[in-house]
């Protein structure tokens, strides 16, 4: 959030026709929170026909929330803190269970595991969902260096 990088490849819709498309979306998802794909392929609907209605129709990829929603919760921020200290201590504990000694080749163990982290989900969002080159490129960035400083803190701890 702090960074510039956290908007990067993130569009808004335009003033002007946000509230007639809010509305659309409250009737359309009937209040129910969710990550909706478009446009939608029913049961029984063949591949091909599938393929025709996406060449004469929007597609993408919707995470919607109905009205009340808060905007960084306490809990959110509680949460993103848990998660980073246990992506900390899995990084730790792979860590301590190989033979490397010394900084270098465990700085070098970080930067793999970090590639590694990286990319594993980010990637198949980019392919298959059409997130935006550049959107994916920061988040790889901002998740790399996060885990590269996070892994240096591992190392110094491990030392001692």
């Amino acid at each position: 959030m702090a960074s510039p990088l956290a908007e990067v490849g993130i569009s808004q819709i335009e003033v002007a026709n946000e509230k007639p498309f809010l509305s659309a979306m409250d009737i359309v998802m009937k209040g129910r929170p969710g990550l909706y794909i478009f446009p939608g392929m029913p049961k029984g609907e063949s591949q091909a026909d599938y393929a025709k209605k996406l060449e004469t129709s929007a597609s993408g990829l919707l995470l919607y929330a109905p009205a009340g929603a808060r905007m960084l919760e306490a809990r959110q921020m509680i949460v993103e803190i848990l998660v980073e200290m246990l992506e900390a201590m899995l990084l730790a504990f792979l860590l301590s269970r190989t033979t490397l000694s010394g900084f270098s080749p465990q700085f070098g163990f970080v930067l793999v595991a970090a590639v590694f982290g990286t990319i594993w989900t980010n990637a198949s969002y980019f392919n298959w969902y059409g997130f935006p080159l550049s959107y994916t490129l920061a988040y790889w960035f901002m998740q790399f260096v996060g885990m590269v400083v996070g892994g240096v803190v591992v190392i110094r701890v491990l030392k001692k």
